[in-house]
């Protein structure tokens, strides 16, 4: 039987209960992403206040986390987002979700509110709850090095927590974990931050289930071969990381540059992987089980304004949002503006676009002095970039504005148009206007402007399986959307990481999972799983009346690129939208009842 087992916390009254999902629904959902979507689908009431006690929150792993196979050091938190309204979810890689499993338990539930902060334990099955006074307040770095001391444990183990800003209810705020990795969007750590929760131990030495080791042992040896001669994997991202994109993307023309006004930045090739290699990069590191080893150890050892202690990153969208996004070509700018945001616990993505979109109405005449306390929102000011992140993080005078978000600041300050979002969430770091497919990814993304739903990016800018024309509007790219979509939703679900489908597509995931689980399954059934998650999710916006007609941003839509080679193009991809409902059997970005009863999710009926 391959089952999982989740242990929920009741922190209104400090009590634990255990629960196991069985094989039949592990086989439905997985665990991770899709058991999370069912499990808050059925659980979180309608209307629920996300920052309430009613409102929930999923930390799960999967089948495949923890165990041999490649890249499977990540976990997933799910809960209703005080950013969006609607599902929230995040995925984050380092050693939090292997050390989980190692612990005894497969996921945690967390439920109710504490009247205090505490921190939960939990060592080989065994949880326990700690006062946590006397490190609420403190940065994500020192929490760890402070809970390590107190539990007695060095080396071993994982420690997730949470920084000032989930404490102070930032709905930008992300649930941090061995001190730099994030699961930033949607705002989760602030619904964290509402359950007084600090922090969470894990150590132990239980062994996920694996139903024949010597078979799962031969197939992932086969598959790590893939990954190391990828040109990605195996190349690409080991020498440069994620910002080996800086370059790539700003000569496609789609690198958002002041707040998306255009798709090129002048000072590029300053804040890339290349120059980032050459300059303050002191090793490579990976995540728990990782070949790849695409994240960066930095540091700034020049003393001054940047100087910064050892850490990780930046990534390539970090770069980019606190980079082009604000008009900024100082890597150590960036380097430092990161190491605080990790510090203080906040997505580096959704806290770049708050500060762009100050940046813009400051530039537009909506924003004055007056309203930033003296702080002068120009393009490239560094120093206004460094002084956001502490005054966002405690929601100190106009601080407590961006920490709303960017959607709700630029509808305070009256231009609902300078905040690029989608469902609230704020897009990534691609221009949709020159890439169509990735366009109506960010569209029909459940969670909002997303870039990890369907990196449509791989196929229109790095011809990975295949090359498409990024301009064409066509039935074959709203196809690939929906298959992509579909199968991260499987990825998500096992939970593993998604820079495995760079080399394994879903024929290499299908031979890892029925060695892995023994299923005699079938790709189609493996892929349904996806698309059952994908509906689940809607089903969440469903049902809470909010968010559910699929839309980009009206700006990108009606101003064209204003140069490079995406010049006079928009993201008016609705043609593809109305292509996209019909092929999922939706009606308006709804899933209709015939769609959900072949997906096997009659019990939601009710919803439509």
């Amino acid at each position: 039987m391959f089952e999982l087992k989740l242990l929920r916390v009741d922190l209104t009254n400090g009590s634990f209960k255990e629960q196991i999902i069985g094989e039949d629904l592990v086989r439905k959902w997985l665990g991770g992403r899709g058991l999370g979507a069912y499990l808050a689908l059925k659980e979180i009431p309608k209307g629920a206040d996300p920052l309430g006690p009613e409102n929930k929150l999923y930390i799960l792993t999967g089948p495949a986390t923890g165990t041999l196979w490649p890249l499977s050091g990540r976990y997933h938190v799910i809960g209703k987002s005080p950013l969006t309204g609607i599902l929230g979810e995040s995925n984050s890689g380092g050693e939090f979700g292997p050390w989980l499993r190692f612990s005894g338990y497969d996921g945690v539930v967390l439920e109710g509110a504490s009247d205090e902060p505490v921190y939960l334990t939990i060592k080989n099955g065994e949880p326990e709850l700690h006062p946590a006074k006397h490190i609420w307040g403190k940065g994500t770095v020192h929490t760890e090095k402070i809970v390590r001391e107190e539990v007695g444990e060095k080396e071993r183990g994982s420690v997730l927590c949470i920084g000032p800003a989930g404490e102070n209810l930032v709905k930008i705020a992300a649930v941090m974990n061995d001190m730099y990795r994030a699961a930033g969007r949607t705002g989760l750590g602030a619904v964290m931050g509402s359950k007084k929760l600090k922090a969470i131990f894990v150590v132990g030495d239980r062994k996920p289930p694996v139903h024949d080791v010597g078979e799962f042992t031969k197939v992932v040896m086969e598959k790590r071969k893939v990954l190391e001669e990828n040109p990605v994997t195996g190349q690409g991202l080991p020498a440069y990381g994620t910002a080996i994109l800086v370059n790539i993307v700003n000569t496609a023309g789609i690198f958002p540059t002041r707040n998306f006004q255009t798709g090129i930045f002048e000072h590029a090739e300053k804040i890339s992987g290349e120059k980032l290699a050459e300059t303050y990069l002191l090793k490579n590191k990976g995540c728990w089980g990782c070949t790849v080893q695409c994240s960066r150890v930095t540091k700034v050892p020049e003393a001054g304004f940047y100087q910064t202690p050892v850490g990780e990153g930046p990534e390539y969208e970090t770069v980019w949002a606190l980079g082009a996004n604000l008009g900024i070509g100082n890597l150590a700018a960036i380097i430092k503006a990161n190491y605080l945001i990790n510090e203080l616990g906040m997505d580096t993505i959704s806290f770049g676009n708050a500060v762009a979109t100050a940046m813009y109405l400051y530039q537009e005449g909506k924003l004055t002095l007056e309203d930033t306390d003296g702080i002068e929102f120009k393009w490239g000011n560094e120093a206004a970039l460094i002084e956001a992140i502490y005054r966002t993080a405690y929601r100190n005078g106009f601080g407590d504005d961006l920490a709303e978000g960017a959607a709700r600041l630029a509808n305070k300050y009256g231009d609902p148009d300078a905040a690029i979002h989608i469902r609230n969430l704020t897009l990534p770091a691609y221009d949709p206007r020159g890439v169509k497919a990735h366009a109506l990814a960010y569209a029909t993304a459940n969670r909002g402007g997303c870039h990890l739903r369907a990196y449509m990016i791989s196929q229109e800018i790095l011809g990975i399986p295949e090359k498409f024309d990024p301009f064409e509007k066509n039935l074959k790219k709203v196809k690939a959307t929906i298959e992509t979509q579909n199968y991260f939703a499987v990825i998500d679900s096992l939970v593993v990481c998604k820079f495995l489908t760079f080399a394994h597509g879903p024929d290499h995931t299908l031979d890892l999972l029925r060695a892995l689980t023994g299923w005699d399954i079938t790709i189609e059934e493996m892929l349904t799983i996806g698309e059952r998650v994908y509906n689940a999710e809607r089903l969440f916006s469903v049902k809470e009346g909010k968010w559910v007609k699929d839309y980009l941003p009206k700006r990108l839509v009606t101003t064209p690129m204003p140069e490079g080679p995406a010049k006079g193009h928009t993201a008016d991809v609705q043609d593809m939208i109305e292509d996209y409902w019909k092929l999922r059997g939706w009606e308006e970005g709804k899933p209709k009842a015939e769609t959900l009863k072949r997906l096997g999710l009659d019990e939601f009926l009710g919803l439509l």
